[in-house]
């Protein structure tokens, strides 16, 4: 059992009592529905606050000031879809194809009384949509994180995602396809995790 709390979450990200509380809410909603579906490894949730919760809330420093929307890639377990959601005002977008989480994650928006969009298709296949960030965790390599984000992000968006040990070699891998501009941070969660924070990319067939 963890012994980092609700309140080391709260103070490491600086968040109000009213936070707080959404927080202490998804995470009670995290646990009953873990036990119907796999949302997220269930040795995980001793330490739910540390590996989930200050894992996806410290992106929200990262968000840039003038932002008004984002969009989360395979929104899956809410992370950190639904907790951004929590401690932001922006329009929020969960795209999740799997049917069970998309319902978790509709009942999580509602437990946190915060109104969010959920959209239960394969995220290449939506369409219409226009934001100014981009969050991803634990879903893909770089390469294709930037081939689902291009036809959602706005022209100024950025994308912001959650990486592990393997991102350099990621990173290298996306050179064949992409030209990119990005700034690494270290994660304030986990040693060997970082921030990706990628500010403009363009494919390497086009040109300026």
């Amino acid at each position: 059992m963890s012994d980092y709390t609700l309140d080391d979450c709260a103070v490491d990200l600086a968040v109000s009592r009213e936070t707080v509380e959404r927080f202490k809410a998804l995470g009670d909603h995290l646990i009953k529905w873990n036990e119907r579906i796999n949302l997220v490894s269930k040795t995980t949730l001793s330490d739910m606050w540390r590996r989930h919760f200050l894992d996806s809330g410290q992106l929200a420093a990262q968000i840039p000031a003038s932002a008004r929307s984002l969009a989360d890639l395979g929104s899956g377990a809410g992370f950190p879809g639904l907790v951004l959601a929590a401690m932001t005002d922006l329009e929020i977008h969960l795209i999740e194809s799997d049917t069970r989480k998309s319902v978790f994650l509709r009942e999580g928006a509602r437990a946190i009384g915060r109104k969010v969009t959920v959209h239960q298709q394969r995220i290449e296949s939506l369409q219409g949509l226009a934001v100014d960030v981009v969050t991803a965790r634990a879903l893909a390599p770089v390469e294709s994180l930037l081939e689902y984000a291009e036809p959602l992000l706005k022209k100024d968006g950025i994308a912001l995602f959650l990486k592990g040990n393997t991102l350099e070699t990621e990173l290298t891998d996306s050179k064949k396809s992409w030209h990119i501009e990005s700034t690494q941070s270290r994660s304030i969660s986990d040693p060997s995790g970082c921030i990706l924070k990628v500010e403009a990319f363009r494919r390497v067939r086009d040109r300026k």
